[in-house]
């Protein structure tokens, strides 16, 4: 069974329609959450739980989002969860993508950080909210 040590949750718009962030660079990260999860009391196999939201407007165009998540701030750091969704022509009301993300047995350092960016492969979409990044983390 495992213990409970950390969770942290970075909540960059709580309602629909609450913001309006245009992604004006193709296939380019943009981060919508970030987390730091303490460490203290780790003893075996740590695992750090991960979830999210986020929510889109689309151009009237088939068009791919792609979330990442990284172990670290930047997307170059270790590439945790990735996943690509495509959406048709025929979308017309904004798009809520919901993930879940496990890291197994990470490298222990006093704080973990985690980061979520979305890209988009093509211009005109807006990041309209809600949007929601949330981790715990936990141990034998």
């Amino acid at each position: 069974m495992g213990t409970y040590l950390d969770a942290r949750t970075s909540q960059n718009a709580s309602f629909a329609n609450s913001i309006s962030i245009p992604i004006l660079a193709i296939n380019t990260p943009q981060i919508f959450g970030q987390v730091g999860l303490i460490t203290q009391g780790v003893t075996t196999n740590p695992r750090v739980l991960l979830k999210g939201t986020i929510s889109v407007s689309l151009p009237l165009a088939l068009v791919g989002i792609t979330i990442t998540i990284v172990r670290g701030v930047l997307p170059t750091d270790p590439l945790v969860y990735s996943a690509t969704s495509t959406f048709s022509l025929s979308v017309l009301a904004p798009q809520v993508i919901t993930f879940s993300a496990d890291d197994f047995v990470p490298p222990i350092t006093p704080q973990l950080t985690y980061t979520a960016f979305v890209s988009s492969n093509l211009l005109g979409t807006i990041r309209v909210g809600p949007e929601s990044f949330d981790a715990i983390l936990v141990s034998d």
